[in-house]
């Protein structure tokens, strides 16, 4: 047995650019929530996919409530939430008092299904958002989804947490919404430890989110508040990380291609598996490499002989409505979502992965077949 195996493990740069900002930040004593690493970070990622303005903030979460503020969500407002997501992406919804409805995915893109979205407008009068979450690096159906909500002329947010570096139709995912959010926590594609970035068009939106995030200090000599706010900004030492890996971003989408074309590859003509959909308008980043089985080898039967020969997985993420906090919440949809938990698995797409951890992870998985 080799060294463990990770699912998708913090990935600093080998050129080191990460300390070359880290170190300047140090150097100029701007360590506080303040500085040129914050603002050139915000400007290099705007850039990058395409946003005319970004807010750096402490997590992704805190860019998924910061953009519900800023479209104006609160108590008892309904907001649409794909189910087939992280809790991070709901829990936003709740922190404004607003409710949640969970809206099933398709087949064809493990994302938001578009019928069910329209369902669920017809069934719902009061609908204030809608957050669209491009899952796994995969995109939602970006068009008819923005169709839809222009229809009823309701704000999208686009969580792209799991999907910098994808495209869809040419364009980066996180730009199509009245909002896009960011994650740089630990295992993202790219990351500053922890960390997340609120992007859009609407400039002003943008300095609102940075105004709350920094506690609603007022323009005043003396410490003044005349709205709520939250301790929300990044650190200058964070946004030097990120600088950093910025710089690499356009590497490790290629590194996950290269791990999800060889799972592929290898792996393809075992009976009952099934691989994370692809489109022609989709470029995804391959965050994690999933696929979904049939009943001859079940997603634990693989998760367990994995983690024998020390290498991590993970089931794919378990439907919000599902979940015991949002049980009781609507759900529209026919089950899709249920059943991609009940019958998917992700595979280890750690970027420090070589070609020998690569055909470790396919010799255990092919062991299961010949049995």
């Amino acid at each position: 047995m080799g060294d463990r195996i990770f699912l998708s493990s913090p990935h600093m740069s080998d050129e080191g650019y990460e300390m070359e900002y880290v170190k300047e930040a140090f150097d100029t004593n701007w360590i506080a929530p303040l500085g040129e690493n914050v603002n050139q970070f915000e400007k290099e990622l705007a850039a990058k996919v395409g946003s005319k303005a970004a807010a750096a903030l402490s997590s992704g979460t805190a860019a998924i409530h910061l953009a519900l503020k800023a479209a104006g969500v609160g108590e008892g407002d309904i907001v649409f939430c794909p189910t087939l997501t992280f809790s991070a992406t709901a829990n936003p919804i709740i922190y404004q008092n607003a409710i949640p409805v969970f809206i099933d995915s398709d087949y064809e893109t493990w994302n938001m299904c578009p019928k069910a979205l329209e369902e669920a407008f017809e069934k719902y009068s009061n609908v204030k958002a809608v957050i669209v979450v491009h899952l796994y690096g995969l995109s939602a159906d970006m068009d008819k989804i923005m169709e839809i909500c222009k229809k009823y002329e309701v704000p999208v947010i686009e969580d792209a947490a799991e999907s910098l570096g994808t495209y869809y139709k040419g364009r980066h995912t996180g730009t199509f919404g009245d909002y896009g959010i960011f994650s740089f926590n630990g295992n993202k594609i790219i990351t500053t430890s922890g960390g997340g970035m609120l992007v859009s068009d609407n400039e002003e939106k943008i300095a609102k989110a940075r105004f709350w995030a920094t506690q609603s200090r007022d323009q005043a000599k003396h410490y003044q508040h005349s709205e709520l706010g939250f301790n929300y900004r990044m650190s200058n030492v964070v946004a030097g990380i990120g600088r950093g890996q910025l710089k690499v971003l356009d590497q490790r989408v290629e590194k996950k291609r290269y791990i999800f074309e060889f799972y592929r590859r290898e792996l393809k003509g075992l009976e009952g598996i099934e691989f994370m959909p692809s489109n022609e308008w989709n470029e995804p980043n391959y965050w994690l490499s999933s696929m979904v089985l049939n009943d001859k080898v079940r997603p634990i039967d693989i998760m367990e002989v994995l983690e024998k020969e020390d290498i991590e997985s993970r089931p794919i993420w378990k439907p919000m409505h599902m979940q015991p906090f949002f049980e009781k919440c609507d759900f529209v949809g026919s089950n899709v979502s249920e059943k991609l938990f009940e019958n998917g698995v992700c595979l280890p797409s750690d970027t420090k992965m070589t070609e020998e951890d690569l055909r470790r992870v396919v010799k255990t998985i092919k062991g299961l077949w010949l049995k």
